[in-house]
């Protein structure tokens, strides 16, 4: 699901920021975008993000905002003494060594000093701020989610009305199918009958046997009872409420096999005009599940 959050937090080299950015995906990808100096907490971060957030492709950027006056880096006397000792010394072994300059005064260890960061610091301003983007990222994907859930009960109600249409009137359809063919059935053997090839009980013992079975066939009462099943348990998952991406996923592929199979079997145009609806209502179904962990 989709949603964004930011928190910060002043610290001793200013004020750390996290921002969160997440939208749909299937499954959890996280990338982070971290400053330099702050490279040593993306551990923290990946696993702080993975166990809010099993689902989304989510953006995780963290950066300090520095201080307009930052510590001023020190110089330490003892090693500027230390180092003026050690050239006196090596001109005086080496007479024609050239003097130091203060690009070598400068990298000699220790002679500068910059204030040492506060890890503990940062890492407690940090877990805060990100404690805080996590919970305001979380919330925004449940307002997303309450929403997403109105939207399917919606696609619900929808299946369950044709359902409801369709079950009244399916003995009606079969009887009308069932008569259609009887009589065509009773056209193609007349002139068996005329030619004397077949008795007239064995005419009507034929035409039974088929309208009997092609009855069987075109009968979608039992996928019509599947659907209404499978819609109330999404209901139920629904309510249950958590992480029910995958559990509807799976039940809108069985939905999707009940809507084709009464496609199949549907010989009159309301039957038909059914499966289509249902399997439009379904497919909007599957893509608002895509967001859902």
């Amino acid at each position: 699901m989709t949603g964004f959050a930011a928190a910060a937090r002043p610290t001793p080299l200013g004020v750390l920021s996290v921002e969160l950015r997440s939208v749909n995906s299937r499954f959890l990808d996280l990338s982070l975008r971290v400053a330099d100096e702050l490279r040593n907490f993306e551990p923290m971060l990946r696993e702080a993000v993975g166990a809010a957030i099993a689902r989304g492709k989510v953006d995780c950027r963290l950066w300090v905002q520095r201080q307009a006056q930052p510590s001023a880096p020190q110089v330490n006397d003892e090693a500027v003494r230390q180092f003026a000792q050690l050239t006196e010394r090596l001109r005086a072994a080496v007479p024609g060594a050239a003097p130091a300059t203060v690009a070598d005064m400068l990298a000699w260890p220790g002679l500068v000093e910059t204030p040492a960061l506060d890890n503990e610091a940062l890492r407690s301003a940090l877990q805060s701020a990100l404690d805080e983007a996590l919970k305001a990222l979380q919330a925004s994907r449940r307002r997303e989610g309450d929403a997403l859930r109105a939207i399917l009960l919606e696609r619900c109600d929808a299946i369950d009305a044709i359902v409801v249409h369709l079950r009244p009137r399916v003995p009606e359809i079969l009887a009308q199918l069932e008569k259609k063919l009887a009589e065509r059935l009773n056209q193609a053997l007349m002139p068996a009958l005329a030619g004397g090839t077949v008795s007239k009980e064995e005419i009507v013992d034929r035409i039974r046997q088929e309208v009997t079975l092609y009855g069987l066939r075109a009968d979608v009462d039992e996928e019509l009872k599947r659907l209404a099943t499978h819609v109330t348990e999404v209901r139920r998952v629904l309510d249950a409420g958590g992480a029910v991406g995958r559990r509807l996923d799976f039940l809108m592929q069985e939905l999707n096999r009940e809507a084709n199979t009464l496609g199949s079997k549907a010989s009159a145009i309301d039957l038909t005009q059914a499966a289509v609806e249902l399997k439009l209502a379904i497919e909007q179904m599957r893509e608002q599940i895509q967001n859902l962990e």
